[in-house]
């Protein structure tokens, strides 16, 4: 007699437990209603949006949508597609452009171009990190991080949440015989905290190890010209050798790509397999991308809008008792601990025009379910105080 279970009823128990978890998620179809504003295309409600990383507005911007669809003077070939990978016949005079472009705007020796962040976390970390060698993730690391990290031959270890120390110790017992790897985001996407990239680089330099920053939600937002919390914080490609980036959050695009040193961006050309065995990114998006550097060096007044919103949205929170976690970045987060309750939050504001949506295990650490709201610089001062007023109102003791 077959002992195994049919494989549609163990999806089904899967699905089951998903729901009784209260952690089952759903697509919404949005469509763009205006400045911050979203369409759900089920209900037709119009609503304002505070869950998206379009920080800086540009993915409305009318050059990226006139380079998307060539109207920009560059006829991108007459093609859409680039048809191969990289290293096959898929670099085209936009991608080599893009790279030299991003090695200039942040003062490194190269660039490497990749189709997304997930992508590029989890090939890089593969490629760096063998057998023998050791590689130290924060314990809140982005999932790219943390697949790349598990995917690896090498050995993972966690270390808390920004603690140095912590870092220091498991470094210091880890082998020595291989490549020693500290990898950390910049800005934290559920939380919105910074990581303590200045003692990463003391200890990094201090052991030798490589020091990699994912800056995904710090580029665009941090620094005198929105080059990152590295910017923000003086430090150069000697101190982190590798930094990683992408287009899908300020830059209101999709892609990623990542800048250091020379001997590292040519190992990597030559051994991540995102890179070599994907399908190179299509050159109207690369020419939108080199658009998109040109609008973050002309128009800072949209980091300066930003800015502005993060400062009275904060302050203003802190006056009406809404318990925000500590954050200087565009991700304000409302912590609520239960599934529920943060589904419920979720609800009650959406009933009243505002999407904001509830972030739950394993997205977040068990317990720890929150409302992820973020701001952008196309919101008002009004749309603000409308999302403050509905907050205030919310039930958030426990």
């Amino acid at each position: 007699m077959n002992r195994h279970s049919d494989w549609s009823s163990t999806i089904q128990q899967r699905l089951q437990r998903q729901q009784q978890q209260q952690r089952q998620r759903q697509l919404h179809a949005y469509a763009v209603a205006g400045e911050g504003l979203l369409r759900d295309q089920a209900s037709g409600q119009t609503l304002i949006n505070f869950s998206g990383n379009d920080y800086l507005g540009l993915s409305q911007h009318p050059q990226l949508l006139a380079a998307l669809a060539g109207n920009n003077g560059n006829n991108h070939e007459n093609t859409v597609g680039s048809g191969a990978s990289r290293l096959v016949t898929g670099t085209r005079p936009e991608h080599a452009a893009l790279e030299q472009a991003l090695a200039e705007l942040f003062e490194r020796d190269a660039a490497l171009c990749f189709s997304s962040g997930f992508v590029a976390n989890l090939s890089i970390l593969q490629a760096l990190v063998r057998r023998h060698d050791v590689l130290l993730l924060d314990k809140l690391s982005h999932a790219s991080l943390i697949d790349g990290g598990q995917l690896a031959d090498g050995n993972l270890l966690r270390y808390r949440h920004g603690d140095v120390n912590d870092c220091r110790e498991q470094l210091q017992h880890s082998s020595k015989t291989g490549l020693r790897v500290i990898a950390s985001d910049g800005v934290f996407s559920m939380a919105g905290d910074q990581a303590p990239v200045r003692a990463l680089v003391a200890l990094a330099k201090a052991e030798q190890a490589l020091l990699i920053i994912d800056d995904a939600h710090g580029i665009g937002v941090l620094g005198d010209q929105g080059l990152g919390l590295l910017q923000q914080e003086g430090l150069d490609q000697d101190a982190i050798p590798l930094l990683i980036g992408t287009f899908g959050k300020s830059f209101g695009l999709a892609g990623a790509f990542v800048t250091g040193t020379q001997t590292l961006i040519d190992y990597l050309r030559n051994v991540c397999r995102g890179l070599i065995y994907s399908t190179a990114p299509p050159p109207p998006l690369v020419q939108a991308q080199l658009t998109a550097l040109k609008l973050l060096q002309t128009e800072s007044w949209r980091r300066n809008k930003l800015h502005t919103n993060i400062a009275w949205f904060v302050e203003q929170a802190s006056r009406a008792g809404v318990p925000l976690l500590p954050s200087s970045s565009a991700i304000q987060p409302l912590l609520l601990g239960d599934n529920q309750r943060a589904l419920l939050a979720q609800e009650t504001l959406r009933q009243q025009g505002l999407l904001v949506v509830a972030i739950r295990p394993p997205t977040v650490p068990e317990g720890t379910a929150r409302l992820r709201i973020t701001l952008s610089a196309l919101h008002s001062e009004q749309q603000l105080r409308q999302l403050l007023d509905a907050l205030a109102k919310l039930e958030l003791s426990a």
